[in-house]
């Protein structure tokens, strides 16, 4: 099977991410401000797990299914000319914002991104919380349709992968808000905040990878509101620190749910339906 690794130079990041998260800790500290050392080292845990299990499975379901659908593609794009990275970065984050939407909208989905939302505090180290059933789940196949037009494979992984590390700085409360032209284009800290916050507020919102437009487009963007306090965290906190409880605890919820349903119904409905 053709291997959807990312390009060596992106392997070096994991390794340089949870030294930038000890040093937003130690900022933190010297500001003052309280930092959860066992909440960091779960994280940390979690993608070493997560690598490990990228490494045995290759791709798993999404490069099965993104490599049967490029046999389909209706065009092949040669990437050489400039118009087409532009249509890439469009096209993925498009893609990036409806996954997303969906991680959040459709419970089956929900079952692995509800990892990277269960920090009780907001860090650095919280984005590479990112669980490990994601190759189950497959919310991932939702960039099937650039493959379907003519993108190599190893070229969307790749463009997924920027996306993904762009979202790394987003996870701070230690940068405010930025110039109002950039806070209106692009996905910022102070945006990616209330995505984060569990208050009534503010769920479902603020999708975007890299940029926020397509928030503003489809009704789904929100600020912080002055008088409602941002709240981190899953609507029912996961306590633990254990990266098992973290990982597996949507799913333990979920098979407690498919034991009480009576119907064919309301068993579509408790793993498709909307999480909660």
């Amino acid at each position: 099977m053709l291997s959807l690794a990312s390009p060596r130079w992106l392997l070096v990041i994991p390794l340089i991410l949870p030294l930038l998260a000890a040093i937003e800790a130690w900022l933190r500290i010297r500001r003052g401000h309280a930092y959860d050392w066992k909440s960091y080292w779960a994280s940390l845990a979690d993608a070493v797990v997560r690598g490990l299990i990228g490494r045995v499975l290759q791709g798993g379901l999404v490069g099965v299914v993104l490599l049967a659908v490029a046999k389909w593609r209706v065009a092949s794009l040669a990437m050489d000319a400039w118009w087409q990275w532009l249509a890439l970065f469009v096209g993925v984050e498009f893609c990036y914002y409806w996954m997303h939407r969906a991680d959040h909208r459709i419970r089956w989905f929900w079952l692995n991104h509800a990892v990277h939302h269960s920090p009780n505090q907001y860090t650095l180290a919280s984005a590479y919380r990112l669980g490990w059933t994601g190759q189950i789940t497959a919310a991932a196949v939702c960039f099937a349709p650039l493959v379907w037009l003519g993108f190599p494979v190893p070229v969307v992984v790749g463009a997924l992968a920027l996306n993904l590390t762009y979202q790394f700085w987003l996870h701070t409360e230690l940068i405010g808000t930025l110039p109002r032209w950039f806070e209106y284009v692009f996905n910022t800290p102070a945006h990616h905040r209330v995505h984060h916050a569990s208050n009534p507020e503010y769920l479902d919102c603020n999708y975007g990878g890299v940029l926020i437009v397509f928030d503003r487009m489809f009704g789904s963007f929100r600020r912080a509101l002055p008088e409602v306090p941002l709240r981190y965290g899953l609507v029912e906190p996961v306590r633990s620190h254990n990266p098992v409880r973290i990982a597996f605890h949507a799913w333990v919820e979920m098979f407690a749910d498919l034991r009480r349903a009576r119907s064919v119904r309301e068993v579509w409905l408790t793993v498709f339906g909307p999480p909660g």
